[in-house]
Formats: structure tokens, sequence, C-alpha cells
């Protein structure tokens, strides 16, 4: 249903886009006692897909600071270690039990994105505001009787004037392109990203039969060709489809794989019979629906599909996420405040999927973006009381620029990491060279066998995945 509360003419705050980051920047502000703000999406309906699915532990700590923590750990299924293996036996066996004298969230919350955006929504609500939709952006533009001002204008012929705009409204973000900001690859090396096993991938939410649930744990194969996830959703899952009038029963799975390049482009909606030929070529062989190739000689078949969709891994990142409407280039892109600034606009702020986006590889893009919203809001409080207090609020701009710097610096970090996980899951199958005949996907395999039987390892990895170290 759309939204029939009528909104104001103006706001000091104006948030483009209700997903995590959207919500969470509303949340924060909230937490920090502040109201004056409206928060727009294009869309009628909320909590479309599942997409993400992991909340990591600096998530949560982050999320705890604006008492937003509690109610998405209760929905999720705490993942305290996992599985990697080939397809015929088991490689590394992980744990996150290193966390433990680090963080009061020790583990890995498996939570789909519809459901954490839902848990969200519901604590919002019980702050009596509201998501103005479906309201679609279409012009931002300096206010003519206020420079420090920007008009915006949505698809309906609507304006609202607003001192601070935020864009948390995804990769395709309005906000961005007409604030005219770039969006491109971080390339990394002289020869930019790798071509891996995993340029394009599909995601799918389905039901198995044929096999034990019990049996059916968080999975992560590796082949030649590919990489393959299997992952058990929390029970919770069925109770937010079933509100929205969707039964499913049985347990539902998220699963993941690469599609190597030379299979052709991943049709638009991949059916039940694409997603099996995926699980059959890439899934460990206990899920085969092949009884002759499945060591249990008991076929395990998809039953339902309830969601699936396609994506081509890729990374960029906003050339800066703070400007002033209309500012020059230097808006933005330094911490240092220049004093002799005379540059005035309203104040444009990008979060989440508009500032960066990467491969999905260790669940880390709606983390991001999530704690990119918690210090915003906080950020956001201290610019507004500095700027009570002086003529002009660009004086107090080094605040917003200290932190569009800092998350400018996380998120290049975040990229790096997902890059080179990228490249070590999808490494091709490919002889080293010609004086070492070997394939390099026996020789990952073979280093990870060895490398994480090493407690700091161990202990590398959980730490990298977790997010605490690059808050």
């Amino acid at each position: 249903m759309a939204d029939m509360t009528s909104m104001p003419n103006s706001t000091n705050v104006l948030i483009v886009g209700a997903g995590p980051s959207g919500l969470v920047t509303a949340l924060s502000l909230l937490h920090h006692g502040f109201r004056d703000f409206v928060i727009v999406d294009a869309v009628e309906q909320g909590e479309n897909t599942s997409r993400a699915l992991v909340v990591h532990a600096a998530t949560l700590e982050a999320l705890d600071t604006i008492d937003c923590g509690e109610e998405i750990v209760a929905k999720g299924n705490k993942t305290r270690s996992f599985n990697i293996t080939n397809r015929f036996s088991k490689l590394v066996c992980t744990n996150l039990s290193s966390l433990d004298k680090h963080t009061r969230h020790p583990y890995a919350l498996v939570i789909p994105q519809n459901l954490t955006e839902y848990v969200l929504s519901e604590k919002f609500k019980s702050y009596g505001v509201t998501v103005h939709r479906p309201y679609k952006v279409v012009s931002l533009k300096m206010n003519e009787d206020d420079n420090n001002l920007t008009d915006v204008t949505f698809e309906d012929g609507k304006t609202i004037t607003a001192k601070y705009v935020i864009g948390a409204d995804g990769a395709r973000s309005v906000v961005r392109q007409m604030a005219g900001i770039g969006f491109t690859n971080p390339k990394t090396g002289e020869k930019g990203d790798r071509i891996t096993n995993l340029n394009q991938m599909v995601l799918a939410d389905i039901v198995y039969e044929g096999k034990d649930d019990k049996d059916l744990q968080f999975l992560s194969t590796m082949s030649p060709e590919s990489l393959f996830l299997s992952i058990p959703m929390p029970n919770s899952f069925n109770d937010l489809l079933a509100k929205n009038r969707q039964e499913v029963e049985g347990q539902i799975y998220r699963i993941a794989a690469g599609v190597p390049l030379a299979d052709g482009e991943i049709p638009h909606s991949p059916s039940k019979e694409y997603l099996q030929n995926l699980v059959d070529r890439f899934g460990p062989t206990t899920l085969s629906s092949d009884a002759s190739v499945n060591p249990n000689s008991t076929p395990v078949r998809i039953k339902e599909v309830i969601w699936a969709t396609r994506f081509r891994t890729h990374s960029a990142i906003a050339d800066k996420c703070f400007t002033r409407l209309g500012g020059d280039e230097l808006q933005g892109a330094t911490v240092v405040a220049d004093k002799s600034t005379t540059k005035h606009g309203g104040i444009i702020l990008l979060i989440g999927d508009a500032a960066h986006i990467h491969s999905p590889a260790g669940g880390q893009g709606m983390n991001l973006g999530i704690r990119d919203a918690v210090f915003l809001g906080e950020a956001l409080i201290k610019h507004i009381n500095a700027s009570t207090s002086q003529p002009s609020s660009v004086g107090a701009d080094y605040i917003l620029r200290e932190f569009a710097e800092e998350r400018h610096e996380r998120a290049l970090e975040v990229i790096a990491f997902t890059k080179n996980l990228l490249s070590l899951l999808g490494t091709p199958d490919k002889k080293i060279s010609w004086l070492f005949p070997i394939s390099a996907t026996t020789v990952r395999d073979w280093m990870m066998w060895v490398g994480f039987k090493f407690s700091f390892m161990q202990a590398r990895m959980a730490w990298e995945m977790s997010g605490l170290g690059r808050r």
C-alpha cells in the first residue's frame, strides 16, 4: 500500500531510500532525539526480496548503539562455524570462536535482507513515523531563496525543500547522478580486476526434498569451475513470507553459484531446472539429484523455488560521499576545512550502495551500508548542532568531511578485501605455468587445507569477515 500521509513542503533532512541504510539513518537520528526528517522510497512496498543474507559482528555492535541490535539477533540464526569443501571431501572447517574476546556477537548472523528490513521497519513505526511511498526523485536543484537548501522534485510533481539530502537509494542512485558525482571501479593492480569463475552468479531461495534437513547445514563447495553455497535460513523467514501471504512449508535454503562465462548469459529468472543443473554440477555430491552420483544413493532435488536472481560481480565507489549541490570538486574531497571557502549549496550525502558496491564475497555489502548509516546519524547531529552556533553552516563542514573521508576509506578496504576473496574462491582452473603443469585450483585447495589447520589463520579470517577491524 502507498503511504497516504501528507508529505510536508520542507524538512531539515530528506532521506531518499528506505532500504536498510535509509531506515538505519532514520533510526540513528531518532535515537539522538532528532525528528525533523522525511524518508521516502520509490517503490510502493519494501521488504521485497531476500538479497543480502549475513549480518556481522561489527554491524551488530553498531546497531546496538542505537538500540536496534537485539531485535535483529532474535530473528536470525547464529553461525559459529562452517565447512569449505570440494565436491567430494572437506577442505576447511572454520570457526569464529576467536572473536569471543573481541565482541559480544562472536558469530555471523544469518538473516535475509527483507527480514532485516521488516525488523527495522517495525522499530521505525514504533516511533510514530512513516516512510512516504511511492516517491521517485527526478530532480535536485538549488533553492532560489536560500542557496544552502535543495529543492527535490518527485515524479508526481511534488517538491520538498531540504537542508540535507541523504542518498540511500541504491547502486543506481538518482541522488548521486543528479549531484554529478562519479561512480567508478577502483581498479586493483596494473591489470585491474581478474577474470574469475564468479564473474556472474545466481542467487536463489529454495526448498529441497529427499534429505533430512539436519544433514544440510552451512555448505560451501569449491570446484574447478565454480563456487556453490547452500545456507539454511531462519524459521522466522517462513513467518515473514506467511505474513505476505506466501506460505512455504519446510526449511528454506539460500543457494548461490558462479556460472562459467562459457555457459553464456544467465536467464533473467532462473528456472527450477536451471538451478537444479547448477546444484548437480557444482554442489557437493550429497546434494546431487542423480542417485548414481549421490553417495547416499538417495537423490536430493529442489522442490520449490521461492525467489531467484542473477547478477554480475563488480565494484564501484562514489568519487565522494559528501558535497554541496553546485560546489566545486574540492567539496567533500579533503578532511582539512578550507576556511576561505565561500561555496554554498544544499548538503548531499551518500551511503550504502549509493556510495559503494562490491562482490557479495564475505557478505560485506549491507553490513558496510548499515554502519555508514549509524555513524552518519551521529555526524549529522554534530553538524546540525555546530551550525546553529555559526553564521554559516559551511564552517562546520569539516564534521561531514571527516565522516565522508572515513567511510570512503572503509569502503576501499572492503572492496579490496572482497576482490581478494573473490579471486581466491573463484580461481580459474588453469595450469600455473609450463614449468609447473598443475592446476591453480589444486594448489588453492591444498594451500587452504594446510593453511587453515593453523589457529592464527582461522582467527585472521574470522577477524576479516567480522568487520571489527574496519567499522
